[in-house]
Formats: structure tokens, sequence, C-alpha cells
């Protein structure tokens, strides 16, 4: 009997593995790089450590013998599947190859992306998803239809277990947007990618209007208006360099810390510039994010959804080293006030630092709940509690800095010490009441307000008692009083206390008694 010789048998392995890096050849691959877009592979390579790419399912092909597809075959069937390590850390990652049929969802291809998610969990590590896909694969049908389905239970399985990061690096359509949107972050790059159900063409044909495929699904369009996606990138690059920036904040899986930095930036830094941010006056705006800025450690907030819903402002930072998240109102917009999509934008990433262990830090300046017709028939309040949801469900070390206004709703929902807030520090210039000092003047001195004769004097009697409300009790002092603020600080103290705050919670274990149940039922 005669063998093949084992030159020919390396040469024929070797021979392979090129094809599979050809995808769909290479004028397929010359046209993703005319539209301005990476490979899939390339994405990978510039995503992980050099040569620490483990690359599984290389040979895998589709099953599919009708409509043609017996002559259309790719090994790797449109996904590049494998492990390897982020600066150091192992993730495992999937890659989808336009080249070959618009990189469209098949059985086989579904099939190596569950076998990535599966071992992701097994192993406790986070699950990158770079997707550029046309959507299911017609010509498969059903099997197309139900490996989606498999997907998406993992993704389920997979929520607040592992970090599960995905990037719209092309098309995203139909049953392909579901599995991005189950998971913790979404990333998409302007001008090259977009994410809907139904695409323009379909638009048009079912009510009659024409809109362009970046204004209906495009990255700033998701990034501004709907909130789906949570961080607009201008190119590839700067797609994979700001997901490995995120991980740096995340752990590996909900059982472990996350990752702690050497930090050059002394805890006991005091900034005096922090005393002259906020001003005096609680109707004259200021950027939040100088707050932040000076006390978190330099050059270490990394935002999440910058552009949608602005009155409020999330993402995370380091104090000391340690990775924390912070949910801060913005008096620039709205003066900042809670409205449904802030309501929405809070309550996720306040769930998302819980399942992964990350402390929470709320800077508050609310005047309360946006009023108005919209809002209530939009159902603010269905949305406005998800935020009291999510901090009440929270166990995680939580802590409550008072800026400055702090009434009504917004002063429960913003992480009260009624509902589970570790610390609560105020600064001098908090105002911590039912509602502002005018508003409460026109309720409670409504009798007098009656009596004045013109509008001059209603005018001066209500700036009198609304100055004689303020000083009474629009300040810290009260609520510091019953406890409900642990300590007022200058604002230049705030970072050497949250250090410390910080240290002390780092033991906190839930000790409350929680009913037993299925699982609670959020207003979603």
């Amino acid at each position: 009997m005669a063998f093949q010789p084992l030159a020919d048998k390396f040469k024929e392995l070797n021979d392979l593995r090129e094809k599979a890096k050809l995808g769909g050849g290479k004028e397929a691959i010359d046209r993703q790089h005319k539209t301005g877009k990476l490979t899939a592979r390339e994405r990978i390579e510039k995503l992980l450590d050099p040569g620490s790419f483990v690359e599984t399912d290389q040979f895998v092909v589709h099953r599919c013998y009708d409509f043609g597809m017996e002559n259309k075959r790719v090994l790797g069937d449109g996904v590049v599947t494998g492990s390897g390590m982020v600066n150091g850390r192992n993730v495992f990652v999937y890659a989808q190859d336009f080249t070959f049929i618009g990189g469209s969802l098949g059985e086989m291809q579904e099939r190596k992306i569950t076998k990535i998610q599966d071992m992701a969990m097994k192993m406790g590590c986070p699950v990158i998803a770079l997707n550029d896909s046309g959507g299911a694969r017609i010509q498969e049908g059903v099997m197309s239809l139900g490996g989606g389905g498999e997907i998406f239970f993992r993704n389920v399985m997979a929520s607040g277990v592992v970090p599960q990061i995905v990037a719209i690096m092309g098309p995203c359509a139909g049953i392909a947007v579901y599995s991005p949107a189950l998971a913790d972050f979404i990333f998409m790059v302007r001008k090259t990618s977009y994410m809907f159900i139904t695409g323009p063409k379909v638009v048009k044909a079912a009510i009659g209007e024409d809109i362009s495929f970046d204004a209906l699904g495009g990255a700033d369009a998701h990034a501004k208006l709907s909130g789906v996606t949570h961080f607009a990138c201008d190119n590839d690059e700067e797609c994979i360099k700001q997901i490995k920036t995120l991980l740096s904040y995340l752990p590996s899986n909900n059982m472990d810390d996350p990752p702690i930095m050497e930090c050059a930036d002394p805890p006991d830094r005091a900034d005096e510039d922090l005393n002259e941010i906020v001003p005096a006056d609680p109707k004259k705006p200021y950027d939040v994010h100088d707050v932040i800025s000076h006390i978190f450690d330099k050059d270490s907030f990394f935002e999440v959804q910058a552009a949608f819903a602005p009155n409020a402002v999330i993402g995370f930072a380091r104090l000391s080293g340690k990775s924390v998240g912070i949910i801060a109102d913005q008096p620039m917009v709205y003066a900042g006030c809670l409205d449904i999509d802030s309501s929405d934008k809070i309550g996720r990433f306040v769930r998302t630092c819980d399942a992964f262990n990350i402390p929470v830090i709320t800077f508050v300046d609310v005047p309360g709940y946006l009023p108005g017709s919209k809002q209530e028939h939009g159902g603010v309040i269905r949305h406005g509690a998800k935020i009291i949801y999510a901090y009440c469900e929270a166990t995680v070390p939580k802590i409550t800095v008072i800026m400055r206004k702090d009434y009504g709703g917004g002063y429960i929902a913003m992480c009260s010490k009624h509902l589970g807030a570790d610390y609560v520090f105020a600064w001098p210039t908090a105002e911590i009441a039912v509602m502002g000092p005018e508003g409460a003047v026109e309720i409670i001195n409504r009798h007098d307000l009656m009596k004045a004769k013109t509008p001059e004097e209603v005018k001066e009697i209500t700036a009198k008692l609304a100055a004689e409300y303020r000083n009474k009790f629009a300040n810290p002092y009260i609520a510091a009083n019953m406890g409900y603020v642990d300590a007022v600080l200058l604002p230049k103290e705030t970072r050497s206390v949250l250090v410390k705050a910080l240290e002390a919670l780092a033991t906190k274990r839930d000790l409350m008694t929680r009913p037993p149940k299925r699982h609670s039922n959020m207003p979603v």
C-alpha cells in the first residue's frame, strides 16, 4: 500500500490554510479595502496581541445545495473565529467576513459563533464580535433563522456572566441586529456601518418614506437618536482601539474584580479649582465633565453613550487606579433634568456596573424629571422607575455626591440613602428639598401671593419668601441632621474622601435578606 508522503500532507494543509485566509477571494478583499474597511482577519490581527490568535473551525463549509450554493463554498463559511489575548488577557472573538456572500448568517457560520460563545462562558472570558454581515442567508431558509436563535439564546445566558462587546463594522440588518442588542456594549463605524430591522427600500415600499442608509441606521443616528450604539468611531482602527480601552475597565467575568492600574495621581490630591466649578446660583449651568476630570485619576474618564441623552453623563474612570462607574447629572442640558432617554441610559449602566463588580459613584445636580405631555405620554413614569429599580437592585459599592440641586423624585432616584447608597456626601452648595424654592413658595404661600395687587408685588414677595425657604430648607444640613447625608465636604476634599470610602467598601457584602423568586420584574 502506497502512502502519501509526509511532505505532500504538510503541503496540503498549508495550501488549505492559505486558501482559507483568502475568504471570498482577492477581488472581494480589494473591494472591501476600497470601501475603507479592513477584512475580518485584519481586524482580528489589530485587536489581539501579536502571535496570540488561535483559530478554530478554519475549514468549516456550509451544507446548502439549493440556489446554486453548491458552487459557492469557502473555507470558514464567512466568519473567522478563535481566541487570543488583549493586553495579556484572554478573550474569545469572531469576525464576520463580508467577502463571502456578504458575511451572511448561515447554519455553519452560526455553529462556529455559538461554539465561541460557549467557550467564552466556560472559560470566563469576554467575547468580542466584529460584525460585518448582510443578515440571514436567504438560501438556507429556516436553518439560518434557527442558528440565529441559538446565538441569541447564548447572548442571554452569557448576560451578566462575561462581558459581551460587539463592533458593527459594516452592514447589520434583519435578525443580525438582535445579537448586538443583547450584548453589553455596541460600537459602530461612521460611513461604513449601519443597523436596522428593515432597510430604506422596505421602508419606502411600506410607508413611502425616503431615507438614506446612514440617516436610517448609521453610527451617528444610533449614537444620538436611538441610543442603540454606545460608541461611534471614525474608522476600523479607532473602533478597535476603543474596544481595547473599554476592556481595560472591565473584569473578565462576573466572579473577577476589574483590573487595577498603576496610578501616579496622588490619592489625597486636593484640587482648589474644584471649589470654583459649581456656581452658588442654582440656575447657572456648568459642565459636569469639569467636576469629573478634577476628581478622578488624570485622563482616566472613558465616557459611554456621550451623544445620547446628554442631560446625563455616564462612563468609566479610575480612582487611585481602581475601575469605577460614574453617573452624573449634566446641568448644561435641560438643567440636569431626568427624562425618558436619560433614565434608560442611567438604569442600564448601573446594572452593567453591578453585573461586573464595578463600584458606582453618582454625582447629583437634578431638579427632578422633565415635565410635559411628550414625556408623560412617552412613559416617563415607567422609564424613570428604571433608575430606582437599578440602584435598589445593585449590590456593588454605591457612593453619592450631591453637588447642588437635589429635588423631589430626583433626590430619591439618584442613589439616595433610601435606595441603598453606602455613603452619601454633599457639598455646601447642595440644595435638598421636595422642590425648588420658587415652586415651593408658590404652593406654600399661595394665599399670600393672591393678596398681592400687582405683578411686581407678586415677584417681590416670591423672591423674598424663596430666599427665606432656601436659607431654611435648601441646604445639606437638614439631611445631614437626619443621617441621610453622611458628611458635608468641601469640593476639593472629594477625591481624597472617595478614595478612602472606596477602600472601606472593598469588602462589602450584601447582608439584606431578599425574598426568594425566579427573577425580578423590572419596568422595561
